[in-house]
């Protein structure tokens, strides 16, 4: 079983109500190009379920600021494709939580998208999000690539997305689909208005299969609480991010505490 199915599994709801997930995203190559590892580990020590490895790229257009200029310094460093897979290699022998590589997929497919799935696969990578990749490409061009290497794709859904497309990619989904909070970029938020609250009300009504995990504007205990009502798990990027910037790796179990409570 995918890391991925064993964490949602072991958040499923039951007689008691079980801890919600908790997923963190970075940037690899950031602050520091060598500080990958260093952020998975210590994220893993301080209680994090799930672990998003940010791949930077030039342009990235779904990002808001923070997670943008990320990205550019993290390239600035030397950051690539290769040196990330070279960063990863022997993470499991530290690291049990799913990790997954959330990028865009122009890198990928420069790196080929097979070549893509089996180093991914060799290293310990359970899953990809690529939210420029659209899924009806990925059923009918890579689907088989990445069932030979065990890898699962998740896919993204928005306020815009049609309860007809959201149907279809519940039927198609492995792991968990990413429920992005509105339909700005990324960025941290102090809380979600009544628009944003009807969305999930109106997407748990659905009552979809596959679970799903909140992301984009969760930055604090609140929003976390507030997207974890609707949802098996929340993702925090940009406050993370910026907390990088303002802080050493070794303060990231006092930034997931002040989360979590």
């Amino acid at each position: 079983m995918n890391r991925i199915e064993q964490t949602l599994e072991a958040h499923k709801p039951s007689g008691s109500t079980p801890k919600k997930l908790l997923s963190i995203y970075f940037t690899a190559g950031y602050p520091d190009l060598e500080d990958t590892s260093k952020v998975i580990k210590q994220l893993e020590n301080s209680g994090v379920d799930m672990i998003e490895i940010g791949l930077p790229f030039s342009d990235p257009l779904a990002d808001g600021p923070t997670i943008q200029e990320s990205s550019t310094q993290a390239l600035k460093n030397g950051m690539t494709t290769e040196k990330l897979f070279d960063q990863l290699a022997g993470i499991r022998e530290d690291v049990n939580i799913p990790l997954l590589i959330m990028g865009y997929f122009n890198p990928m497919l420069q790196y080929g998208i097979e070549a893509f799935c089996k180093k991914c696969s060799e290293i310990g990578i359970d899953g990809l999000i690529i939210p420029d990749l659209p899924v009806d490409v990925f059923q009918n061009e890579y689907l088989a690539t990445f069932e030979k290497y065990g890898i699962f794709n998740v896919f993204l859904i928005t306020p815009q997305t049609s309860n007809e497309r959201i149907a279809y990619i519940d039927k198609i989904s492995k792991g968990f689909i990413y429920m992005v909070s509105s339909a700005s970029t990324t960025g941290a938020k102090n809380s979600f208005d009544e628009v944003q609250l009807n969305y999930f009300q109106r997407i748990n009504d659905l009552n979809l299969t596959t679970p799903r995990v909140i992301g984009f504007g969760i930055s604090n205990n609140e929003t976390l609480v507030q997207a974890t009502d609707y949802a098996s798990g929340a993702i925090i990027g940009s406050a993370f991010v910026k907390f990088l910037d303002q802080n050493s790796i070794d303060q990231i179990p006092e930034f997931i505490e002040n989360i979590q409570s």
